[in-house]
Formats: structure tokens, sequence, C-alpha cells
């Protein structure tokens, strides 16, 4: 009985090692088109899911009240502050460049933006998340992506306002 029992132990293990890897292996890598594209001022580079007819909701409401939106999906206008250099899967966003901003993740890494996003104007669609990062987390984000966050809990832990994309449209702002 014990040998059924541990052999039974092992075949879970593996069980989830392999559907871990596989996860690992389904991940979407983007392409250098996806990297390079340019984003035109006439008309929306769009990426991900269409945008639908999800609530348009002012992105400084959602950043003030939160929990109101949380779990919701929502649609908020703006431009992006920064966004990812390698990879293209996330951006911060703001509803003008003086005010606060949201990091917009690509929901299951599954597309990608310009590595030269910042500047654009910004239509994303998706669902507002509250959520603690670990302290490893915020600390590297703060090393590889430069991140800066506002307050900082004493554990070394941040509770964050992020915003995960269903689909992302990026028009390049002209003057």
């Amino acid at each position: 009985m014990k040998t059924f029992f541990n052999l039974a132990i092992i075949i879970l293990a593996l069980s989830f090692t392999a559907f871990a890897q596989e996860d690992m292996k389904d991940k979407a890598k983007p392409t250098e088109q996806d990297k390079t594209a340019a984003i035109p001022s006439d008309s929306y580079l769009k990426r991900g899911e269409p945008i639908g007819s999800a609530k348009k909701v002012s992105l400084n409401k959602v950043l003030k009240d939160p929990s109101k939106y949380a779990g919701k999906t929502v649609r908020i206008e703006g431009v992006v502050v920064r966004s990812c250099k390698t990879e293209g899967c996330w951006a911060e966003v703001a509803e003008n460049k003086d005010s606060k901003s949201v990091r917009v993740k690509m929901k299951g890494h599954a597309f990608f933006i310009p590595l030269q996003s910042a500047g654009a104007k910004a239509r994303v669609e998706g669902t507002v998340q509250v959520k603690t990062l670990s302290k490893a987390e915020v600390d590297h984000m703060i090393e590889d992506d430069g991140a800066k966050f506002d307050t900082r809990n004493a554990d070394g832990t941040v509770t964050e306002v992020s915003f995960e994309a269903t689909g992302i449209e990026l028009k390049k702002v002209t003057k």
C-alpha cells in the first residue's frame, strides 16, 4: 500500500510538471513585426480582440475608486507613458501625461504592442484588477522595467491597480 501511495504521488507530481511545461510552451512570443510595427496617425493599430461595447470609464475615475471597478470589464482611453522594451507585453497608460498611470498587461501574453509605443494614444478594453504584488515581484519590476510605485508597504509588497487588456488600439499623436 505504501508503494502504491508513493507511486501515486510521483505520477501526480510528474503530471503537474508536464502541464506547467505545456503552459510555457504555448505562451506566445512576439514576432519582429509585433515589435517594430509602425503606429499610424490616421487610424488605429489594433492588437488582441476588437474593442467592443464595454462601458467607457475615465481612467482617473477608476484610479480614484478602484474597488468600484475591480473585476469589471471597461474601456479606458489615454496615452502610453511607457511600454515593455523587450516584448511589448505591457504598457503604462495615463489619461494624460501629467496624471497617474495604470499598468496594462496583455491578457494571457497572447498579443503584443510595438516596443516604441510611448506617446501613442491608446484605447484599451479589459478588466480592472486590484491585487497585492509580492516583494519579489515589486523588486523585479523595479529592476527590470524601471517601475515606480507611489507607496510600498512595510513588508516590501505593493497594492497595485492594473488592467488586463483583451484588446488595445494605438494611434500616433501628431502635433
